[in-house]
């Protein structure tokens, strides 16, 4: 009988233990495939180090196609009521959230993505955007300046006049109002439909939807205007992630900020390079790039917007000359 007792005892703590070692379980929303871009830059890097790094102690489980939640707008709200820990967020879809993103949103003010993600992930590791103290900021991007891709010629600003474009911010929408075109607000989702029914002629957006959403099928003239990014964010419950050993925050920190812009970058500029190849050397397509007589009057147009939005408080007026400034400074270690 001591024996037995013995045994079961020796059982029972060996269950405990095993319990005691499971890992936290964290989920993560994504609205889209496994095989988009937007996954394999953002997400997939991320949570590939972590599970690695913190095996046994967190795992984070990724939900693809809307699993937790359809709605792409409502990706911050399911991180918020703790439907999942983690999601990939739009924040363009929630501009209410996230208003002082639309100093990344700016149109004309960044050369290329790597100029807005760097800047995006310095302002989040200042806090000096409002609306995430309720999050813990797994990483800040943004995409490729968003160019005009359209199923009717357009080959130059005056091509623009009277054009149904789909945009995804105001400051797109304002710039394509001063060149002459009529701006049209459109999930990604939803371009491909619309440019083949007609309801719209063409799309602002990067290369690489359209891959990603079957863009490129239906649309054969691409204007490389670089007008604005997207911004694109992983957040986190900040509730959840104080409620992690110190030892789970470590590896999730460690594997945000910096690290997940720069895998972010590599990852997005390699697809963003090879989708942008493949249109150049289809002779099927009209690759067009604006003279410099147009990117003179964009730029003006693209300036003014920016002082325009500046005008309207003090903070805004702060925002932009700060991001200016970094902007100098980068530019000026080149």
């Amino acid at each position: 009988m001591l024996k037995l007792l013995a045994r079961c005892a020796v059982i029972a703590l060996v269950l405990t233990s095993a319990s005691a070692a499971e890992p936290v379980k964290l989920k993560l929303a994504f609205p889209s495939s496994d095989r988009s871009t937007s996954y394999l830059a953002a997400v997939k890097p991320f949570v590939d180090a972590v599970n690695a790094e913190a095996r046994g102690l967190v795992e984070i489980e990724t939900y693809f196609s809307g699993a937790l939640g359809k709605d792409p707008a409502e990706q911050p709200q399911l991180v918020l009521d703790g439907t999942a820990d983690i999601a990939y967020v739009v924040t363009g879809l929630t501009r209410n959230r996230f208003a002082d993103n639309a100093i990344i949103e700016m149109p004309g003010l960044y050369a290329n993505m790597r100029e807005s993600v760097a800047v995006f992930t310095r302002l989040m590791a200042a806090n000096a955007l409002r609306g995430f103290d309720a999050y813990i900021v797994i990483g800040a991007y943004v995409t490729e300046p968003e160019t005009i891709h359209s199923n009717v010629p357009i080959t130059s600003l005056n091509d623009l006049k009277d054009k149904r474009l789909r945009v995804n911010n105001p400051g797109e929408a304002a710039a394509l109002e001063k060149l002459g075109a009529r701006p049209v607000f459109l999930q990604v989702t939803k371009i491909s439909e619309a440019i083949g029914n007609g309801s719209i002629d063409g799309a602002l957006v990067p290369p690489s939807p359209l891959v990603d959403y079957g863009i490129k099928r239906v649309a054969t003239y691409h204007y490389l205007l670089g007008i604005s990014g997207a911004p694109l964010m992983v957040l986190m419950n900040r509730k959840t992630f104080d409620r992690l050993p110190k030892s789970a925050q470590a590896i999730i920190l460690k594997y945000s900020g910096a690290w997940s812009a720069g895998r972010f970058m590599d990852t997005y500029e390699a697809v963003e390079s090879s989708i942008m190849g493949e249109l150049t050397s289809d002779p099927k397509r009209h690759v067009i790039i604006p003279s410099p007589s147009d990117l003179e009057t964009a730029n003006a147009v693209f300036a003014a917007i920016a002082d325009d939005w500046a005008s309207k408080s003090e903070h805004n007026t702060e925002l932009l000359k700060a991001v200016r400034a970094e902007l100098t400074k980068m530019r000026s270690t080149r």
